[in-house]
């Protein structure tokens, strides 16, 4: 019998490919996706995504929506302590196993592993150290349509903001990008794919600036 699990679930493209990809092992029941949202703004943390679109995609992903509100700005002990809540009542419905998209940070993975630990839920990385180039172009020849929600400005310039992640946009990268914006360089939201069962329309709104990083505000867009 497959194990019960949760998708840690950003909105972007390695948390949606993960998904494909334990739905295509057959060893999970994927029974809800897992977002952290910060509550001052209704969007998803860090990518910027509107609330209206994220419950939009975990519609179409066929996901039950488990929402970690948490504040602007957000102490750690906070963001952990939310995080442990949820997790409690997760495993209280007798889920086992989450799953991750993380690529290659092992700084992120022990994170991960250590606050897990004695919770009775296990890891699980199901993309752990595939060489990024390959599986960035496997995810776009794949039917995954995704477009950068948020540029650290650090890292990429302000251009990349909103763009749809393509094989052009690779070509654009500097040298220095990963191809799937796993230092941070970027983060995405999926409009399209193989883990969902229609396209999320949308259009690219305003790119505003905050504290270093550009946001493309994402809105929903009627379908053609």
């Amino acid at each position: 019998m497959p194990a019960r699990a949760l998708i840690a679930w950003s909105s972007g493209k390695d948390s949606a490919w993960a998904l494909h990809e334990a739905r295509r092992s057959g060893d999970y029941e994927l029974v809800g996706a897992l977002t952290t949202v910060t509550e001052t703004f209704s969007r998803v943390s860090m990518h910027g995504v509107r609330e209206e679109l994220l419950a939009a995609q975990l519609d179409a992903a066929g996901l039950t929506p488990i929402r970690v509100p948490i504040p602007y700005p957000c102490p750690n002990e906070v963001y952990e302590a939310r995080m442990a809540t949820a997790l409690a009542d997760a495993k209280t419905a007798g889920v086992t196993h989450i799953i991750f998209g993380d690529l290659f940070l092992e700084d992120v993975r022990r994170y991960r592993e250590d606050k897990l630990a004695g919770t009775g839920i296990a890891p699980v990385f199901p993309l752990w150290q595939r060489p990024t180039d390959a599986l960035v172009r496997e995810m776009i020849d794949g039917g995954v349509e995704t477009y950068l929600a948020c540029v650290d400005l650090k890292q990429l310039p302000i251009v990349f903001a909103g763009r749809q992640l393509d094989h052009a946009l690779l070509a654009d990268l500097p040298a220095s990008a990963d191809p799937c914006g796993e230092r941070g360089e970027f983060h995405t939201f999926v409009a399209a794919g193989p883990m969902l069962k229609r396209k999320i329309p949308i259009k690219v709104g305003d790119v505003v600036e905050r504290e270093g990083f550009a946001f493309a505000d994402l809105l929903p867009a009627q379908a053609a």
